[in-house]
């Protein structure tokens, strides 16, 4: 077999997991592979289909991942064809010609294409040997709300009872592979399961206060790396792009509302330049096969763990190491069970839903290894990793029930029907007009915790959300409710441990920077050159620019412009240290001005 893997692909051996599988499809057996992003998956199916005496028929969910597979077939001197929309009348119907006079063994459609009762009519009496389903999660978690065409796949079986029915996924929990296997063959199907970890990818997750500020940190060093940023709404791609553009990165926004033109070119972009950042929908990404994508950050919460862990595993597919990030914020929480509460589907599907973004809630809200968190979620068992920002960094544990308890009395003597905006008010004592309205600063807890600011208790909220002690009633716009165990920390039957809050860090920067003086008379040519020259530096150091010098610091030089040292060391954020290390470099670059 491993003569055949070298002819038609050009590999002297097969990666793990993949011989197993070409075998049982080889002896005919249906069957359903879950293998982690960059295991070579497609060889799987794309050997046995080269190797078998009928033709096969692979189901793809998009039209760039079809032109790339068959793109990548010739190129290797493999015949194989593609029918989609984005082809011409006469393209597809020379494909159509090539594949059913036998030419090609291979033919790529959508969902959508291979249920009609033409195409299906049309494949009746071809010999169809195999239908291989890829990115099968599609049938089984998305369902009628993503791909309706997915469910009617469920009719091949029956249809062509002759043929292997190949199912192949990245990210799929024990429920959904059941899932699949049911809908797709009726449980007549082997799971094969190749461990789900990418130990290459380093994970973190940042709460999302100043996030715009941090993410600009990250992305300094990474002006010639390639990578994506995933938001949650198609506006939100338009003005992170922006603000990205702005601050001199290569950043182009994505997102399903655009041309069908302007979505292809970006594409093309974003897969032959570096240094290229995409800022997109969940629109992008499924079928991209960039092997050096160095990032993958998360603006928004994701949807679900299974979506999370697909996003993240379009980074680092060449093995070199790769960063994921996730800002997280209870307004995307919020929003996201929204979502959920509003979508398609019955009361079931809308609850199983809520709870994978629960897990998803804890893995953010997580204090130990989130590799591990992230592994077990697919019943893949790990020890700590060493590459998380847990494991790097572990976050310090602290008796928090006294603060727990604040903020469950608020959320219960005001009746549990308000959101966290309310009841941060009135733990802090804040004087708001709905506080006042509705009386609530007459409550005896009223300002029980104002010695810590609110980004504090937001974040103690989350907590409690992620541990499973409060909930959000959607229904009731966000309200806060108590659980049973948040009942217990209220009485003192049990005791709450949290992460550590760090208070300073939590005081959003632009606050702080509207209290500073405006700075007049900068010359806006010299501060750009300051710039440019702290991040040669920074790059040279390897430390995130604002190392070198804070913005302030480089907008007093460009407006006082001092001529000595002595005047140098007057400028805001320098010291004795930074005079000696930059103080000739950036005088000499003022004074040339």
């Amino acid at each position: 077999m491993e003569r055949w893997l070298k002819k038609y692909f050009g590999y002297s051996d097969f990666r793990p997991g993949q011989k197993e599988i070409v075998q049982a499809l080889l002896a005919n057996k249906n069957l359903l592979s879950v293998m982690p992003t960059g295991a070579g998956k497609s060889i799987c199916y794309q050997l046995p289909a080269m190797l078998s005496d009928y033709k096969t028929i692979i189901v793809s969910p998009l039209v760039s991942l079809m032109d790339d597979q068959v793109a990548s077939l010739k190129s290797q001197n493999i015949p194989a064809e593609k029918v989609h929309s984005n082809c011409t009348f006469e393209e597809n119907g020379a494909a159509w010609r090539s594949f059913s006079q036998g030419e090609a063994k291979i033919l790529y459609v959508s969902p959508e294409r291979l249920m009609t009762d033409r195409m299906v009519a049309s494949l009746n009496g071809l010999g169809i040997g195999m239908f291989v389903i890829d990115e099968a999660h599609c049938i089984s978690k998305w369902g009628a709300g993503f791909r309706p065409d997915y469910n009617d796949l469920s009719r091949l079986q029956y249809l062509f009872p002759g043929a292997v029915i190949a199912a192949f996924t990245a990210t799929a929990d024990e429920a959904t592979r059941n899932d699949i296997v049911e809908k797709l063959t009726s449980g007549n199907a082997s799971i094969f399961v190749r461990g789900f970890d990418r130990p290459n990818l380093s994970l973190t997750v940042h709460q999302k206060t100043n996030w715009k500020q941090r993410l600009l940190e990250f992305l300094t060093l990474k002006r010639q790396q390639s990578g994506i940023i995933y938001c949650l709404s198609r506006k939100n791609t338009e003005t992170v792009a922006a603000y990205l553009s702005e601050n001199g990165f290569n950043a182009l926004p994505y997102h399903a509302g655009q041309d069908a033109t302007v979505r292809r070119n970006s594409q093309g972009r974003f897969m032959t330049e570096e240094g290229l950042i995409m800022v997109a929908t969940i629109a992008f990404g499924m079928g991209i096969d960039k092997p050096d994508i160095r990032f993958v950050v998360h603006a928004n919460l994701p949807s679900s763990m299974e979506a999370f862990y697909q996003e993240i595993g379009r980074a680092g597919r060449d093995g070199a190491s790769a960063e994921t990030i996730i800002f997280y914020g209870l307004d995307d929480l919020i929003k996201r069970r929204r979502m959920i509460n509003q979508g398609e589907g019955d009361d079931q599907y809308k609850l199983r839903e809520q709870k994978r973004l629960d897990t998803l809630v804890a893995y953010c809200e997580a204090s130990t290894c989130r590799r591990k968190a992230l592994l077990a979620y697919f019943d893949d068992v790990y020890v700590e990793c060493g590459n998380c920002d847990n494991c790097l960094n572990p976050p310090t544990l602290i008796d928090g029930t006294e603060l727990a308890q604040m903020a469950l009395s608020v959320i219960s003597t005001t009746g549990e029907y308000f959101g966290t905006v309310h009841i941060v008010n009135v733990v802090r004592g804040t004087l708001t007009e709905k506080v006042l309205q509705r009386r609530h600063n007459e409550l005896s807890n009223f300002g029980v915790g104002k010695e810590h600011p609110k980004e504090f208790w937001q974040a103690l909220i989350r907590q409690l959300l992620a541990a499973g002690h409060i909930s959000v009633d959607i229904q009731r716009y966000g309200a806060l409710r108590i659980s049973d165990t948040g009942r217990k920390i209220l009485s003192g039957d049990t005791v709450f441990n949290y992460k550590n809050i760090n208070s300073k860090s939590l005081l959003p920067s632009g606050k702080s920077q509207k209290s500073l003086p405006k700075i007049i008379g900068v010359n806006e040519e010299l501060l750009a050159k300051l710039k440019v020259k702290r991040l040669d530096i920074a790059r040279e150091k390897r430390v995130p620019a604002f190392v070198i010098f804070s913005d302030r610091s480089l907008t007093e030089m460009a407006a006082k412009r001092p001529q000595s040292e002595s005047q140098f060391l007057d400028i805001n954020g320098v010291g004795p240290q930074k005079l000696k290390e930059y103080g000739k470099t950036f005088l000499s670059l003022i004074m040339s001005e």
